[in-house]
């Protein structure tokens, strides 16, 4: 997954937005399970699923809220 920009989270709807959280906390656990069975991968991709899913979190909850506020 290459990293993207938080523009192009931004022009996501909400429920693209769910599902990318839900595909990113996936692949999240899948990259912890590699690292505690000391299987190779580059360790850097837990940096960018954590950065990325806290984008897309922050997002949808700011989205939400001015939704509530309306």
């Amino acid at each position: 997954m290459s990293l993207s920009t938080f523009a192009d989270i931004i022009s996501l709807s909400n429920d693209e937005i769910s599902e990318a959280i839900i595909e990113t906390e996936n692949q999240l656990f899948n990259l912890r399970f590699k690292q505690a069975t000391r299987q190779p991968f580059k360790l850097h991709e837990i940096k960018n699923a954590k950065r990325r899913l806290a984008q897309l979190k922050t997002l949808l909850t700011s989205r939400l809220q001015n939704l509530e506020q309306s």
